[in-house]
């Protein structure tokens, strides 16, 4: 009696330990989720911002290359490297979250085209300064 009494006690800490594991693992599935669709709301974030950054770009390139400045055209030269720094950040990040890289490993991208978007706009600012 006290056998089967202890077996039905272990095929019921064997159910609730699996159920625990279960929970544990959705949970942890839908946190997982939860971060990479922040990760992608933050990736269109910078993408419209990039583009609107692309059209300052665009502008003050046709006025820069109407004059003879070379100063100017060399100081627009070195924005547009930086916004080309900028593109290829946020690439990195598409990339990263495509390839369903980590949480850690999208956040330190993210954060480098954020850094580096900003840099290309600071880059824009000054030349625009230039003008």
């Amino acid at each position: 009696m006290t056998i089967s009494l202890l077996g039905i006690l272990m095929v019921i800490a064997t159910i609730i330990i699996f159920a625990y594991i279960g929970i544990d693992k959705i949970s942890l599935g839908f946190s997982s989720n939860m971060d990479k669709s922040t990760a992608y709301d933050q990736l269109a974030i910078l993408k419209s911002e990039f583009s609107a950054l692309k059209i300052q770009y665009d502008d003050v390139k046709r006025e820069v290359y109407k004059t003879d400045d070379k100063k100017l055209k060399k100081a627009y030269i070195n924005a547009e490297l930086e916004f080309i720094r900028a593109e290829s950040a946020i690439s990195d990040v598409e990339s990263a979250i495509s390839s369903d890289s980590s949480i850690d490993e999208i956040n330190a991208r993210l954060d480098i085209a954020k850094a580096q978007l900003q840099k290309a706009k600071t880059s824009i600012t000054s030349v625009r300064a230039m003008l």
